[in-house]
């Protein structure tokens, strides 16, 4: 009996040692969670401190940044509404201004009236829806070239008077040789006005025929302006350009 009690005390004792040890074991696993559980708060709490003073250090920058551009704008709006002081006008600048003010009147684009023709005659003034080469025209173009030919004509008696007089035997050979060559010159205008009497009929003869004022070779007007410079021209302006270049290139 007296085994028997013992075994029991000492399986009470057993129990109670393992409930101890069972006790210290749970207190000491619930300060390990409530030491974890602290240090996880205190970081959960950093963690929101932190936040908080970036978000407030943004919120400073915002406010920043939002003040330089109010302040910027405003001073552009302050330049835009100040209005400058203009400068005291003096005498010389209002008498500039005026000037250049006052508008000079539009002239009025009328064509230079062309130079006087051959002979001397007035040029010929078109009208409106006037026929090229009509009667009033081929009167004044036959006036032209006939001043001209009776020109020409006086030209040549005078030469001839001249030379008549004039012909005398210098017992200077020196004297002699200036009189001829001056002849010779004279003679060789004279051979030229010869010349330009023919065309002066041709062209009379064109005149009367209706042929007159056209080109030979294209056909086209030649002009009234270019037959008052020269009434016996029978090419038009390209056409004579043409012909010159070929004349270069020949005797080139």
């Amino acid at each position: 009996m007296a085994v028997a009690k013992k075994k029991a005390v000492t399986k009470k004792a057993v129990k109670k040692s393992t409930v101890k040890k069972a006790a210290v074991k749970k207190k000491a696993v619930t300060k390990k969670a409530v030491k974890k559980v602290s240090s996880t708060t205190k970081k959960s709490v950093a963690k929101k401190v932190t936040t908080k003073k970036a978000v407030a250090k943004k919120a400073v920058s915002k406010k920043a940044v939002t003040k330089k551009v109010t302040a910027k704008k405003t001073a552009v709006k302050q330049k835009a509404t100040t209005v400058k002081t203009p400068a005291p006008v003096t005498k010389t600048n209002t008498t500039v201004t005026t000037a250049k003010s006052e508008k000079k009147p539009a002239r009025s684009k009328r064509p230079a009236p062309p130079t006087a023709t051959q002979g001397g005659f007035a040029p010929y003034i078109e009208k409106k829806g006037e026929e090229y080469m009509n009667e009033p025209q081929t009167a004044h173009f036959i006036k032209i070239l006939e001043a001209w030919k009776t020109e020409l004509m006086e030209e040549v008696d005078r030469t001839v008077h001249h030379m008549q007089d004039e012909a005398a035997n210098f017992p200077d050979p020196n004297d002699r040789a200036s009189q001829e060559s001056e002849f010779a010159l004279e003679l060789r205008a004279r051979d030229r006005e010869r010349k330009l009497i023919k065309k002066i009929d041709e062209s009379v003869n064109n005149l009367k025929n209706e042929d007159y004022g056209y080109c030979n070779i294209c056909g086209i007007e030649i002009g009234i302006r270019r037959l008052e410079a020269r009434p016996t021209a029978s090419l038009c302006i390209d056409c004579k350009t043409l012909d010159e270049i070929r004349e270069k290139q020949i005797r080139g």
